[in-house]
């Protein structure tokens, strides 16, 4: 059983370590990573404060970080 599954997984190709990839893909990913990490910041904040502009804003910017990582993924596989 086990070598059956080492056959079918050997077929797949190989999957890049962290770290690996273009410059592109890294600079998209930190696009990413930014605007996710203050998407969020913001949205609590507005929450604690009760600011529904900053709670939008905050989810706004998660929007647009997934965009950038779905545009990232799709462009380097």
């Amino acid at each position: 059983m086990a070598a059956q599954i080492a056959a079918v997984l050997a077929q797949f190709p190989s999957v890049p370590n962290p770290g690996q990839g273009s410059t592109g893909l890294q600079g998209l990913l930190n696009v990413f990573y930014v605007l996710l990490g203050l998407g969020f910041l913001l949205g609590v904040t507005g929450h604690v404060i009760k600011s529904r502009t900053l709670v939008i804003v905050g989810v706004t910017m998660i929007f647009a970080g997934t965009g950038a990582f779905l545009i990232a993924v799709s462009g380097n596989g």
